[in-house]
């Protein structure tokens, strides 16, 4: 099968997609018959209770599963089947991923913590140090470079792991629950921040339960019992 060319195929394609897992004696579908297309340059929230897929659905966007039935295409390609060595090179090459509990070194600084992935491509910390700075230059942590994890508030550590996410200028970014631990007005500036992102090009799939964050994005996805529920367009999302 001719694989479609880049230029013209969605970020993210997913058709017909399982996911399922044994409980117990049972067989539980986390995602059935999931379809769905994700474009360049689109800030996409999913929301669902708990339970519905959400995070499923990140992993297997992410090539941190792999599917039991269908497809997921990235860029054109499929990623849906791809052994361990080749999902990895996927996430360091193609995916920058953001945690709500942020994830970084504590014994490292900002910038340290921003270059880490560079190290799985064999570059060194201080060949990535001009880039690591650019980037917390460009979430407003310039004057904090030299600070570690603890010397930091929980926004601005939200911030060095958005940078870090970029360090590898991946076309996609991941973010579960990014402003699942800060407050309302920290939250709002991070989700202004990731939809700067897209204003670059890059696609952002978000996984959040705050419904205030859907404002910041041009499209909705409800998930319910491992099925989409909705799939609707934010008329003028917030802008930073």
């Amino acid at each position: 099968m001719t694989e479609t060319s880049p230029s013209q195929a969605p970020m993210l394609e997913l058709r017909d997609v399982v996911r399922q897992y044994r409980v117990g004696d049972q067989q539980v579908r986390a995602l059935d018959q999931v379809s769905m297309r994700i474009e360049t340059g689109q800030f996409t929230s999913i929301i669902g209770p708990s339970g519905s897929g959400k995070s499923t659905l990140l992993h297997l966007l992410g090539a941190l599963d792999r599917p039991d039935e269908g497809s997921i295409r990235f860029r054109g390609s499929e990623i849906g089947g791809l052994d361990e060595d080749r999902q990895a090179a996927f996430r360091l090459e193609q995916v920058g991923f953001v945690f709500q509990f942020f994830n970084l070194l504590p014994t490292l600084s900002a910038w340290e913590n921003v270059a880490v992935p560079k190290l799985l491509d064999g570059t060194g910390l201080r060949k990535a140090k001009p880039r690591a700075l650019e980037l917390l230059e460009l979430v407003g942590l310039g004057d904090r470079a030299q600070h570690r994890p603890g010397e930091l508030s929980g926004g601005q550590m939200q911030r060095v792991a958005v940078a870090r996410a970029m360090i590898m200028d991946p076309p996609l970014i991941l973010a579960d629950e990014p402003t699942g631990n800060l407050d309302s007005k920290t939250g709002e500036s991070i989700l202004a921040l990731l939809g700067d992102i897209t204003a670059q090009g890059n696609s952002v799939v978000m996984v959040t339960h705050d419904m205030g964050a859907v404002a910041y994005c041009d499209r909705v996805i409800t998930l319910r019992d491992g099925r989409i529920g909705a799939d609707d367009v934010v008329p003028a999302r917030v802008q930073a």
